[in-house]
């Protein structure tokens, strides 16, 4: 992955259960004191946002798990207080990469560098397409397969963005696979990497899926479509 540019100062984090893509939304439920204080804290910024990374191992409330290096920046969009609850909506922007963690006082920060966004080429538009049409595919098997099992967050028909880059790493965020396979996603060097990526999990998931019809029993975790809510914190 290419080299980025180092923040300035620290930047408080949100190690969550699930990956935060560029151009994604993320809904929180703030509970914890220590994430209210982030918040309050973030509040008295011009540009109030926070760096996400996946859980490596461990739990997402309490604190003390294992991280993984990559991970996005999530801007502050929305903000609705409510009793015993704080309801936050962020918005993915660029990506990072943690250089180091610095203690939890009282909530997780790092220091970090921001990795350059990709960049489109007009080449890539036949593997764009493709790549698209695998992603709505396999969503179409998964929504009949989970009908009565989960609740289908991204149907078929879901609308991207008309900006290229914006939409491959929608495509790479709403394709059913697990959490470790989008964090290989996320760490693509290059719009080209991250299509094709995407273009192999999807036709991947469409293949599980495809043998699940034969088999009774309940849609396996890594076809079932995840949560964009990743939890109360």
């Amino acid at each position: 992955m290419l080299a980025g540019s180092m923040a300035p100062d620290p930047t408080a984090m949100f190690p969550l259960g699930s990956v935060l893509f560029p151009h994604m939304p993320l809904p929180l439920q703030l509970f914890e004191q220590r994430y209210l204080m982030m918040l309050g804290q973030l509040l008295d910024t011009d540009e109030p946002q926070f760096g996400v990374v996946l859980i490596e191992r461990g739990h997402e409330v309490g604190g003390g798990e294992k991280r993984f290096e990559y991970g996005t920046l999530a801007r502050v969009v929305e903000v609705d207080p409510r009793a015993g609850v704080t309801r936050v909506l962020g918005i993915g922007t660029n990506r990072l990469r943690v250089i180091e963690w610095l203690p939890d006082d009282p909530y997780p920060r790092a220091s970090i560098e921001t990795v350059p966004e990709l960049e489109w080429d007009d080449s890539l538009i036949d593997l764009f397409d493709e790549t698209e049409a695998a992603v709505r595919s396999v969503l179409r098997v998964v929504a009949e397969l989970a009908a009565g099992q989960v609740r289908t967050i991204w149907p078929p028909d879901v609308e991207i963005s008309d900006e290229p880059v914006a939409a491959a790493w929608q495509l790479a965020a709403i394709t059913p696979v697990g959490s470790l396979d989008q964090y290989d996603m996320l760490r693509s060097a290059s719009c080209e990497e991250l299509l094709t990526r995407t273009l192999s999990l999807a036709r991947d998931a469409e293949e599980t899926a495809g043998l699940m019809r034969a088999l009774p029993g309940d849609l396996p975790p890594d076809v079932a479509p995840p949560d964009v809510d990743p939890g109360d914190r």
